[in-house]
């Protein structure tokens, strides 16, 4: 099976169970990590399932098309598995999503242009092959420089700490942003384990992180790029980027 038709099998099944249907725009492209340990401890690890699950039922519930990708394409590893979450429950016993997690595409096979945003889901594997991804960086500076949006929530935001713009600068630099904090790394006593602190290192690049107490819901929107700063922010990064994808459907 095919990245592209799991994806329109999921589309199919959203549709069966009551969403609306997804409008003729552009879709977004979930980008999920395909690392699966947490450094040299071998503990599991991949992308955190309600970072996915809980955007995906804002953008069905908005009519938005999605499509999956990760980095090196099939099916990544998933963490946070908690079916007693109703929305991990519901996508998790859902074929189509189930089929569509299974077969992303290959984030260096991605076609850009496809797409009316980019949200990179968080999961600590991120930290990990996230950064260094020559298609991460191609297909998050080809859409922000298209005048598309670029999202990310909790560790997804490693996804933003080497890409450059087309004129050298990073992207991050001198932009509001949020992300998985230090202290919250400490919290989860991981952070000799993490190749380097999120938000630190987004600091490093210039970007003006924001922070909110552990745990709680925090969402920056800096133009077009929109940013989460942790599980508890998940819903209100997608609605975010719903209502800036929505803002420019209004204009166009």
């Amino acid at each position: 099976m095919t990245a592209l038709f799991a994806a329109a099998l999921f589309g199919l099944a959203a549709t069966a169970t009551g969403s609306v249907p997804a409008p003729a725009g552009k879709p977004v492209l979930i980008v999920l990590t395909s690392h699966g340990t947490k450094g040299s401890t071998g503990q599991p690890t991949g992308f955190y399932l309600g970072e996915v699950t809980h955007p995906l039922a804002v953008f069905d519930a908005a009519g938005i098309a999605v499509e999956f990708a990760s980095i090196q394409g099939g099916e990544p590893p998933v963490d946070g598995v908690e079916l007693d979450d109703a929305t991990n429950a519901r996508y998790w016993n859902d074929a189509g999503f189930r089929a569509a997690i299974r077969n992303t595409a290959r984030l260096d096979q991605v076609d850009s242009k496809k797409y009316a945003a980019v949200f990179y889901a968080g999961g600590h594997g991120a930290v990990w092959d996230f950064p260094d991804s020559p298609a991460v960086q191609r297909v998050t500076r080809e859409i922000y420089e298209s005048g598309d949006i670029v999202a990310a929530v909790c560790h997804g935001p490693a996804a933003l700490v080497n890409v450059k713009l087309s004129d050298g600068t990073y992207l991050v630099a001198g932009k509001r942003v949020s992300a998985f904090t230090d202290d919250e790394e400490r919290a989860v006593k991981l952070e000799k384990v993490v190749p380097f602190l999120l938000a630190s290192t987004l600091s490093e690049r210039g970007a003006l992180h924001q922070a909110a107490p552990d745990w709680t819901s925090k969402v920056v929107v800096d133009g077009r790029l929109v940013t989460g700063q942790n599980p508890q922010s998940a819903t209100a990064t997608a609605e975010a980027v719903r209502d800036l994808l929505r803002k420019s459907d209004a204009a166009n």
